[in-house]
This record gives C-alpha cells, sequence and structure tokens, in this order.
C-alpha cells in the first residue's frame, strides 16, 4: 500500500537526514547492545527494522503482545533476513519481575528504546483504564530509564507525541508529564526523546480500522472536520533512530513543518483509500443508513460511509508539536525540528503526583476527577476537554 499518496504527500519526510548521517548511524548502531520496550507495537516494530538493518551487537526485544512479537519476527526474517548479532524476543512486562530477570541476566545495554505506551484518546474514558495510562506511560518509563542509568547507558530514548503541547485530553497530559520525569532523570543519564505526527495506518487507529472494515465488508466512519498530521510507520522508525542515536541530552524531535507535512482529515484518507481499492465512497446520512445499505451499496460498486462532525471527549482542534515557550533548534536537520528542553521541573510537584498516585492505588478505588487533578496540579496549563461523549459511542 502507498501510504505517502493515501496522506497526500509524494515524498518521506526524512530521507536527507537519513542519508547524511547514514554512515554515523551505522558505526554507532553496529558497536551497541539495544534493549527495545514495547517492540512490537507499530512504532516499535519500525524502530526494531532500523536497528536491525544496520546490524547491531544484541538487539533485544520486548513486548506484551505475544502475537504482534510473532508478525515481528516474521515480518524481519521476510524483508531483512539474519544478521550475526544476537537477536532474541521476549513476551514480558516491562513493569514484571520477568524483566527484572532479563536485564540483569542480559544486560548490560548501550541504548534502551522505551516505545511502550497507551496512545489512545479513548483510554481515558474509565478510571481503570485511565490509571493504567498512567503506569505505562509514566510510572514504567521512570522504572526503565533507571534501569539504563544502572547500565550506565549512552542514552535512553523514550517516545512521546504531539498531543503533549498544550494538551488537552489525559493520554496527551501522561506523555508531558512522563517529559518532566525524564527531565529530572536527565541529571544522570543522557535522555531524548520525539514528538510526531499520527502514524498512518498503525495498530489501533482510524486508518487501520479502514483495513479491519474494507476486509469484512463494514462501512467506513470517521470525522470530517478534524485534521491531523501523519507520517509513515517507516518515518516513525527514522524519527526516533534519529533522536535515539543523534539527540543531545533532553533533545524533543519533532517533523519540521513543509510543503511535505501537511494537515488532511480522516474522511480525505477514507476516500482515498477506497477509490484506491477501486470504490466508490458513498456518503450515508446516518450510521444505521451505513449498515442497512452495506450489501446493496458493495454490489454496485460503492462503499458506504458515514462521516460526521467530532464531539468527543479530549480531541484536540488542532495539533502542534511545541509550545511558544520552547527553545527550537531548526538548522541542525533538514526535516527534523528540535526542542531544545531545560531540566526545568519542580522536585515537590513531581514528588507529590507519585504520593498521590500510590495512595489513591493503596485505598483500592479511584474516581476519574481525582485523576484530572493531580494532573492539574503537575501542568497547570492542563485544559482538560470534556464532553461527555467517547470514541466508544461511535461505529
Amino acid at each position: 500500500m502507498n501510504y505517502l499518496s493515501l496522506i497526500g504527500r509524494s515524498t518521506p519526510l526524512f530521507m536527507e537526514d537519513i542519508q547524511r548521517y547514514q554512515s554515523e548511524l551505522k558505526d554507532l548502531v553496529s558497536d551497541a547492545r539495544f534493549l527495545v520496550v514495547g517492540g512490537a507495537g507499530s512504532i516499535g516494530q519500525a524502530v526494531v527494522k532500523e536497528i536491525f538493518k544496520r546490524t547491531p551487537k544484541v538487539l533485544h526485544v520486548v513486548d506484551i503482545s505475544e502475537n504482534n512479537m510473532v508478525e515481528l519476527v516474521r515480518e524481519i526474517r521476510s524483508s531483512l533476513g539474519y544478521i550475526d548479532g544476537d537477536f532474541r524476543t521476549f513476551a514480558v512486562d516491562c513493569g514484571s519481575l520477568e524483566f527484572d530477570a532479563l536485564c540483569k541476566m542480559h544486560g548490560p545495554y548501550d541504548y534502551i528504546f522505551n516505545l511502550s505506551a497507551l496512545k489512545h484518546v479513548r483510554s481515558e474514558k474509565d478510571p481503570f483504564t485511565l490509571m493504567r495510562m498512567i503506569d505505562v506511560n509514566i510510572f514504567n518509563t521512570i522504572k526503565t530509564v533507571r534501569v539504563a542509568k544502572s547500565f550506565a547507558a549512552k542514552k535512553y530514548f523514550c517516545v512521546s507525541t504531539d498531543k503533549a503541547a498544550n494538551p488537552v485530553n489525559m493520554m496527551g497530559a501522561s506523555k508531558r508529564i512522563m517529559e518532566k520525569f525524564l527531565m529530572r532523570e536527565s541529571r544522570d543519564q543522557m535522555v531524548s526523546t520525539a514528538r510526531f505526527a499520527n502514524v498512518a495506518f498503525s495498530d489501533g487507529s482510524l486508518l487501520h480500522g479502514f483495513h479491519q472494515r474494507f476486509a469484512k465488508r463494514q462501512p467506513i466512519s470517521a470525522p470530517s472536520d478534524v485534521r491531523r498530521y501523519f507520517v509513515t510507520p517507516q518515518e516513525s522508525g527514522e524519527l526516533c533512530l534519529l533522536s535515539g542515536m543523534l539527540g543531545e541530552n533532553r533533545d524533543i524531535f519533532f517533523p519540521k513543518l513543509s510543503e511535505s507535512l501537511h494537515l488532511i482529515t480522516f474522511s480525505e484518507i477514507a476516500e482515498k483509500f477506497l477509490k484506491e481499492h477501486g470504490f466508490e465512497p458513498f456518503q450515508c446520512e446516518t450510521e444505521d443508513e451505513a449498515r442497512v445499505r452495506t450489501t446493496e451499496l458493495i454490489k454496485n460498486n460503492k462503499w458506504p460511509c458515514y462521516f460526521f462532525t467530532s464531539d468527543t471527549t479530549g480531541e484536540k482542534d488542532f495539533e502542534e508539536f511545541f509550545t511558544s515557550d520552547e527553545d527550537l533548534d531548526l538548522a541542525r536537520f533538514s526535516g527534523i525540528g528540535v526542542i531544545r528542553s531545560s531540566m526545568a521541573y519542580d522536585d515537590h510537584l513531581l514528588n507529590l503526583f507519585e504520593k498521590s498516585i500510590e495512595k489513591v492505588k493503596s485505598r483500592g478505588t479511584w474516581e476519574k476527577n481525582e485523576l484530572v487533578e493531580f494532573f492539574s496540579k503537575l501542568i497547570p496549563e492542563f485544559s482538560h476537554k470534556e464532553t461527555g461523549r467517547y470514541l466508544d459511542q461511535r461505529m
């Protein structure tokens, strides 16, 4: 599938930077030992492939998804083959005792890439999933960066999100809090991260859902007013690799806005997707109409679509990669901007956040509004957008 044409682009974003630093990246990777956490997700697989093809000494991949890990190995063997280095996968949770034992037995590692995350805005619909988001996005990051520190690792990389800039949802805010904890850890461990746009057709994304609906002969549903930036899976891997290997301490990489990177609506991509598959999009007035007319329309080479105006909780009106008070370096790379993040953080507030979460956990129950309040204390600029509507309430 031609991802670029579907997201309205003709050229890759980071080709010039990858070519410019190809030799340096090859030398750095081929002489190093890597641990990739969350390596079986869409971004994780892209990063693993970028590392693998530069022949590292050791490449160990950890992920809780056994099925995705199987596909990762099959994908690598089918496209890239084999390397002399030690490539292994482990289906364990990075928050577990098994992960600790793995690190003791197979460490030290020179580079730790943490790609694990709860990435969906829909994950804030209930307090239970939301607490898991806090554990995965924040506390597992703290744990794994300290593992890197114990190894005297050359670099710890953790993926962030564009939604961390002026966050309006809990997912973006959790990543902004993660960045603050990383700044504290950067006192004695080299760290870097990256904020980037939606990864086109990544697992669980709306665009990935287009594939699923098409395969199952079901209607396609998408917002018509939400405009987003998109990168391809390969571009997501390249951005993480460049940040992890070439970023300075506390650098946050992001795709530089240019004529190549522009906003596009989900409904536009849906229409392009269907036309590429030989169908004419047919816009239905309601979900019911789309469901009822599916068989009839598909027989006539048309595909039922329901495009709607978004009203869901945490849906940001526009995307941005940085805030007005962040220090930018736009000259270092061709397709990448760099936020030169300071070590600014409030140690008292970080400690208070940790203690507050521990307290409600020990109590055994908690409400979403409590967690929102904890987030707001640590991020005063957090403007939580709550509408009472969630993505699970849509087709």
